[in-house]
């Protein structure tokens, strides 16, 4: 019986390039989100419970997505056609999310942007988890861990520019970055409409220059699917709690390396700008020109940290093999708490760089480790539902800090948001920690 074929460097990438494109729109609204909706009105209190919009899409959609694709078979393939169905929403959103403003008689603009942030999230899940189960159904195992770094530095590259692109704008070329009162700086508008090109861009490269397996060729290749199992073709949506019910053990574990990982990085995109903006610029009025400032630099933070993580994805498959794939993800994770319990001690703007390395490390690992160390503890059948699945333990930190991460901020520090990216980095020691008690069943 032949195996899965490995594929040249060239088709790996190709195969991912979306995810630049997803993570291009994914960057701008980290860097840009709460900014808009404190533009429109939102209380730093409330930043959180608006950014709840993602997670809980992302828990709805993720399963769901992945149940089905595992069982969509078109002439555009198996997981193409979410690829582009998601960027296509993805793309709208991004135009009209910062244009809110323009419906205000109608809807305060605040909740049209909440709403377009959970119309965006969905979008992007749509397309991100079947670019997950894309790597499990083409590559064998052990071109795996490859497979997600290079979606790692894909994903790093479109961070980057798309993390930069408001600063660039507005410094670089002068476009507007202050706005009227209630309204969106011209700078971020313009980011915005170039992300939703770039996203349809990079999704529509994928879908024309990678071919999905057919049902026929995944069997030739030992690969058993979906419609093979009458029983559980014919248990339909209830599948997907049959499979959440029997997840196999290592995925458990990594739940709770995920969870601590996750409840990090939704405080520290949350709570970055205003944190930044009043630890280091000295102001927490965001209609000023200085934390204008805070915004666009922060932008550029990210875009720092997302390119490091870009330069050390590619490094990853080498470390792992010399020290193991867990050893390699413990370190990261505790380079990148560190890196952010030291912004607390930082109040030069330049300085900051220094973190958002650290960040970075951690950021190329969380993006890549965890999804090579699951894949080879899924049955092949179900790698598009359990990768969904996966996103729970993604999701459910991100609920939970959305919940409680904006009052907690506001009444036990004072609205001090530096607090939250403390507590970050606590959440990624015991997450570094928590890597100890997995079991990596393809070392």
């Amino acid at each position: 019986m032949k195996q899965l074929p490995r594929l040249s460097i060239a088709q790996i990438w190709n195969m991912s390039i979306g995810f630049l494109g997803i993570q291009f729109g994914f960057a701008l609204q980290n860097a840009n989100a709460s900014r808009i909706l404190q533009n429109f009105g939102a209380d730093v209190e409330h930043l959180s419970w608006f950014w709840l919009a993602a997670p809980v899409t992302g828990m709805i959609v993720q399963p769901i997505v992945g149940h089905y694709s595992d069982r969509t078979w078109t002439r555009l393939g198996r997981r193409r056609p979410y690829f582009l169905f998601g960027a296509i929403f993805a793309a709208l959103a991004l135009i009209f999310m910062p244009n809110s403003g323009s419906l205000a008689m109608f809807i305060p603009p605040m909740f049209i942007g909440a709403g377009m942030l959970m119309i965006m999230d969905a979008s992007f899940n749509v397309s991100m988890e079947p670019f997950r189960a894309l790597v499990a159904d083409k590559l064998p195992n052990e071109q795996r861990t490859m497979g997600f770094s290079v979606q790692t530095t894909l994903i790093g590259i479109g961070a980057v520019v798309g993390s930069w692109l408001t600063y660039v704008l507005a410094e670089w070329f002068g476009v507007s970055k202050v706005a009227e009162d209630g309204g969106v700086p011209d700078n971020v508008i313009f980011s915005f409409y170039v992300g939703a090109v770039v996203l349809l861009a990079a999704i529509i490269w994928t879908v024309v220059s990678t071919k999905e397996y057919s049902p026929k060729e995944l069997k030739d290749f030992g690969v058993s699917t979906e419609e093979e199992n009458t029983n559980e073709k014919d248990a339909g949506f209830m599948q997907i709690f049959k499979d959440f019910a029997a997840m196999p053990k290592t995925m458990k574990q990594l739940g709770l390396v995920q969870f601590f990982s996750w409840l990090a990085l939704f405080g520290m995109w949350v709570f970055t700008v205003p944190a930044i903006a009043q630890h280091v610029y000295g102001t927490s009025d965001p209609q000023s020109a200085a934390y204008n400032d805070a915004g666009n630099w922060v932008g550029m933070l990210f875009g720092i940290y997302n390119g490091v993580a870009a330069i050390f994805a590619i490094s990853l498959p080498f470390i792992a093999n010399k020290i193991g794939r867990k050893s390699t993800h413990a370190i990261s994770l505790t380079i990148g708490a560190l890196g952010l319990l030291s912004i607390y001690f930082i109040n030069d703007p330049m300085m900051l760089i220094l973190p958002m390395i650290a960040i970075g490390i951690a950021w190329a690992s969380i993006l890549s480790m965890p999804y090579a160390i699951l894949a080879g503890s899924l049955p092949a059948a179900k790698y598009g539902i359990y990768m969904g699945l996966f996103n729970f333990f993604i999701t459910m930190p991100q609920i939970v800090n959305g919940i409680f991460g904006g009052p907690i901020i506001k009444r036990l520090f004072d609205s001090q948001a530096i607090y939250a990216l403390i507590i970050a980095g606590v959440s990624l020691l015991i997450a570094a920690i928590s890597v100890a008690f997995v079991e990596d069943k393809h070392k």
